[in-house]
């Protein structure tokens, strides 16, 4: 699992802001609000998302509606994973990652563990 390039990036914010579907036309009239941008730019992105395998597609009439293929949540759980698995020394990178947590993040996540843990024991 990568992260994504800078517009495939925005793409994919625009797709998971609008519930993880829609067409090219309904992304790009977004992106347009913060941009200046071609549906053509919008189109071959998302088709690249799609050949990429972060997006399925559907026809709809005669455009595509394009899903997400996992929620932002679970890119990025896949992006912690990924940093967890590929560095020798995963203890200190979650000492690093831990450590440069706000006092209500590490409360939310010990509460995370707990709960974890007694699904586990269940």
């Amino acid at each position: 699992m990568h992260g994504f390039g800078e517009l495939e990036g925005v793409v994919m914010d625009q797709l998971w802001a609008l519930g993880g579907a829609a067409t090219v036309r309904e992304v790009l009239e977004r992106m347009q609000l913060d941009r200046v941008i071609a549906y053509t730019t919008v189109l071959s992105t998302m088709d690249n998302l799609y050949r990429k395998g972060h997006l399925t597609r559907a026809r709809e009439g005669k455009a595509h509606r394009y899903r997400t293929v996992l929620s932002r949540a679970e890119h990025t759980a896949g992006l912690m994973r990924q940093a967890m698995s590929t560095d020798a020394d995963s203890e200190a990178v979650l000492t690093h990652f831990v450590g440069e947590m706000s006092s209500e993040d590490r409360t939310r996540l010990q509460e995370v563990l707990a709960r974890h843990g007694q699904e586990a024991s269940r």
